[in-house]
C-alpha cells in the first residue's frame, strides 16, 4: 500500500500546524487613502455604495479599513468572518446608532430597533407568528388576494407597469395577513410614502445627525409618515373598537393579545411600532424580490419556461397550498437566484464592537464598526462563477455546494429575517400564479434597469414588461 511521505517530524505527528500569528492590537487592515476626515468617503458611497464597496474590496480584499473621523470602520466581506461576526460575536456587537436613530423615525422602537434585553423580548414574543408552521395558515390568503390582483391585470399589454403593481399586491397581502381587511384606496398614496421615507432615510444615513422634520424641505416625508402612521391607527382604532371575542386571528390580534396581557411592556404604541415595521418589511422587500423577479424571468424565457412548465406539471391549473408549494423546487431556485443577483439587503445594518475582537488575522478595539456588503459577497466569483449570469441551476440540489455564509440574504445569526419564511411563501405563491396566466417579456426600447441603494435594493427606472397570455408546456 502507497502512502504519502510526511514532512513532519515523527514526534510530533498527527499534531495541528501552528495558526499564523495575528496582526498586533493597533494595526488596521489596508484600505483606501484618507484626507483629514475621511469624509470624502462618505459622498463618494452617497453617490454610489453597492459600487464603491465592491471597488475597495477589488483593491484592498476582503477586509477594508475605513478612516472616517472620528469613527473605525471595516468592510468586511470573507464570508467565513462575516458569519463569525453574527454568530459567534453577536452578543459583543450592537447595530450602528445612526442607522437605527434613522429607522427610529419611522419603525419607533420595534423589533427592528430594539437591542438587548428588549430585543430579546420582542424577538421572542414575535416568533410564534413567523415559524414555518405558522406561514402555512396564510397560505390561503395569499393565494386569494393574488388571483384578486391577477385577475384584474389585462392579457395583453406592451408596457405594463409591473413594479407598481406588484407593489400594490404585496401591500394587499400584508394587509390582509395583519389587519384581516384590504389597502384599498390607501395603496396609491402607500406606495408613494414608502418611497419618499425610504429616500428620505437612506439620505440621512450620510449624515452625522439629521435636521428636525419640521423643517420646510422635509415637506413630503412629514407628509409620507402621516399618511403611514394614519393608515396603521386607523385599523388600530377600528380592532380596538369591537369586542375581543370578534377579533380575527391576525397579527393585529396577536399583538393587542399582548397589549392586553402586559399592556406594561406592550403599550398601544408598542402595538404601533411593530405594525409598521410589519407592514414595511413585509412588503418593500417581498415587493422589489418580486420585481427583480419578473425582470429576470423575462430577460431569460429559457427559465420562466422551464418555471412554468413545473409550475402547470405540479399545480395543474390550482391556486398553490402548503402541500404543493414543496413541489416547486425550481421556481425556488429561480427566486433564491434573484436573491442572489439583487438581495433586498444588499448592505446589512452596520454593527460596533461592544469590547475588543479578535477576527481572523487582526486584532479590533472596541467601538469598531463593521459593514458588511451581503451584494458584494453574492456577486464574488469565487463562490459563484459567473456571477452575473441568472443561473437558477446554482441552488440545485446536486450543485457544489455553496461556502457557508457566502449567500445571506436574510442575514444570518440570532438577528436573521424574522420574516424570511413568509416571504419566501408568499414569493413563491405570487410567482407560481403569475406564470400560470401570463408570459413575460422585455418591451422594446426597455434597458436594464440598474440596482440602487434605498435602505432596499430597487431599480433606478420604474420596470414595465410586456404580458401575454401564459402558453402552458403540459400535454
Amino acid at each position: 500500500m502507497n502512502t504519502r511521505p510526511s514532512s513532519q517530524c515523527p514526534f510530533h505527528a498527527g499534531t495541528q500546524p501552528p495558526a499564523p500569528p495575528r496582526h498586533p492590537p493597533g494595526v488596521w487592515p489596508p484600505g483606501p487613502r484618507a484626507a483629514l476626515t475621511g469624509w470624502g468617503f462618505l459622498s463618494r458611497m452617497s453617490r454610489d455604495l453597492l459600487g464603491t464597496l465592491a471597488e475597495w474590496q477589488q483593491a484592498f480584499g476582503d477586509v477594508v479599513h475605513l478612516r472616517i473621523w472620528p469613527e473605525h470602520t471595516v468592510v468586511v466581506s470573507d464570508p467565513q468572518l462575516v458569519r463569525e461576526l453574527l454568530v459567534t460575536h453577536h452578543d459583543s456587537l450592537r447595530r450602528w446608532e445612526r442607522a437605527t436613530q434613522v429607522f427610529a423615525q419611522v419603525h419607533g422602537h420595534s423589533v427592528l430597533i430594539a437591542e438587548g434585553g428588549a430585543w430579546r423580548d420582542k424577538r421572542h414574543a414575535l416568533q410564534p407568528s413567523f415559524t414555518p408552521k405558522a406561514v402555512q395558515t396564510f397560505v390561503s390568503a395569499i393565494a386569494a388576494e393574488t388571483d384578486k390582483a391577477l385577475a384584474q391585470w389585462p392579457t395583453h399589454d406592451p408596457d405594463w407597469p409591473v413594479e407598481s403593481k406588484l407593489t400594490s399586491l404585496t401591500m394587499d397581502v400584508i394587509v390582509r395577513m395583519m389587519f384581516s381587511d384590504e389597502i384599498g384606496e390607501d395603496a396609491r398614496d402607500a406606495e408613494k410614502a414608502v418611497r419618499t421615507t425610504s429616500e428620505a432615510a437612506d439620505a440621512e444615513f450620510y449624515w452625522p445627525a439629521s435636521w428636525p422634520d419640521w423643517v420646510p424641505w422635509k415637506r413630503s416625508k412629514r407628509q409620507g409618515l402621516m399618511v403611514l402612521k394614519g393608515l396603521i391607527d386607523r385599523r388600530l382604532q377600528a380592532r380596538l373598537s369591537v369586542p375581543d371575542d370578534t377579533w380575527p386571528d391576525d397579527l393585529l390580534s396577536r399583538l393587542l393579545r399582548l397589549h392586553r396581557d402586559d399592556p406594561q411592556t406592550w403599550s398601544l404604541q408598542a402595538v404601533r411600532d411593530e405594525c409598521m415595521t410589519t407592514f414595511l418589511a413585509g412588503h418593500e422587500t417581498t415587493a422589489g424580490t418580486l420585481i427583480w423577479w419578473a425582470w429576470c424571468m423575462a430577460s431569460n424565457p429559457a427559465a420562466q419556461a422551464a418555471a412554468r412548465d413545473e409550475v402547470e406539471r405540479t399545480l395543474r391549473g390550482c391556486a398553490p397550498t402548503t402541500e404543493t408549494l414543496p413541489a416547486l423546487r425550481y421556481l425556488t431556485q429561480t427566486i433564491e437566484e434573484t436573491l442572489r443577483l439583487y438581495p433586498a439587503a444588499p448592505v446589512l445594518i452596520s454593527r460596533r464592537a461592544s469590547g475588543p475582537i479578535a477576527l481572523g488575522d487582526w486584532h479590533f478595539p472596541a467601538g469598531t464598526l463593521f459593514m458588511l456588503p451581503v451584494q458584494v459577497m453574492h456577486h464574488d466569483p469565487r463562490w459563484f462563477p459567473e456571477p452575473a449570469a441568472f443561473q437558477p441551476a446554482r441552488f440545485a440540489a446536486d450543485a457544489p455546494r455553496i461556502p457557508r455564509g457566502a449567500y445571506l440574504p436574510f442575514g444570518t445569526g440570532p438577528r436573521v429575517c424574522l420574516g424570511q419564511h413568509l416571504a419566501m411563501a408568499e414569493m413563491t405563491v405570487i410567482a407560481a400564479m403569475l406564470l400560470q396566466r401570463f408570459t413575460l417579456s422585455v418591451p422594446d426600447g426597455m434597458a436594464h434597469p440598474n440596482p440602487v441603494m434605498n435602505v432596499t435594493l430597487r431599480a433606478d427606472q420604474p420596470v414595465r414588461l410586456a404580458l401575454t397570455p401564459a402558453i402552458s408546456g403540459v400535454t
